[in-house]
């Protein structure tokens, strides 16, 4: 895998709550100079307009190609194309269903199934509560294949103060799995440690 090939990264936005941790993930991306390759679902497209502020076009500005949902022939849909992976965010019950049975109706499902059969990363940030035994099922069957399952779960270890540090520390973790690190939130260490013993004092 070449250099260039290791700095892409496939982001799909299913219609799960939560677009707004795929806007903010696409845009830490640009930020280390990742090339990002944008599968946005029908559902999605909905979800963003009930829940941001953001256009379609101000979406699909954020990343640096961006695919129609329909189009399975798109360079993702084979092997042969290099990533890092895949992050999915969110991904809802219907994506990680089609992804766990193969049965794949999308460009969004098609690439995360190829991500899986190359041994590539697939980053899942479910989104989903309360889980049944269906949900549950598929997540184990998508993690014995090697996939993660990464639900957006806030910490509050560094005490965030606003919705932007806790989206912050759940995208940052979200990114270390595919061994990009960024600087944007606070990390469980010697210097947060010290931080907070000097608070209780």
């Amino acid at each position: 895998m070449t250099d260039s090939h290791q700095q892409r990264l496939i982001v799909g936005i299913s219609g799960a709550t939560g677009i707004v941790y795929a806007a903010r993930a696409l845009t830490v991306l640009r930020s280390l100079g990742i090339e990002t390759h944008l599968i946005v679902s029908r559902a999605a497209d909905l979800t963003r307009a009930y829940e941001t502020d953001l256009s379609k076009e101000d979406l699909a500005s954020l990343a640096d190609h961006v695919y129609n949902i329909n189009d399975v022939g798109a360079p993702m849909s084979s092997g042969s194309f290099l990533t890092l992976g895949m992050l999915i965010v969110p991904a809802s019950m219907r994506s990680v269903a089609e992804i766990a049975t193969g049965v794949t109706s999308s460009l969004l499902t098609r690439a995360a199934d190829v991500v899986l059969k190359e041994r590539r990363r697939l980053v899942l940030m479910v989104r989903e509560t309360p889980l049944n035994l269906i949900h549950l099922r598929n997540m184990a069957t998508i993690t014995e294949a090697g996939g993660i399952i990464f639900p957006p779960v806030p910490a509050f270890y560094s005490r965030p103060t606003t919705l932007h540090e806790v989206i912050d520390q759940t995208v940052g973790r979200a990114l270390d799995q595919f061994g990009l690190h960024t600087d944007s939130y606070p990390r469980w260490c010697e210097g947060l440690r010290q931080k907070m013993a000097r608070r209780k004092e």
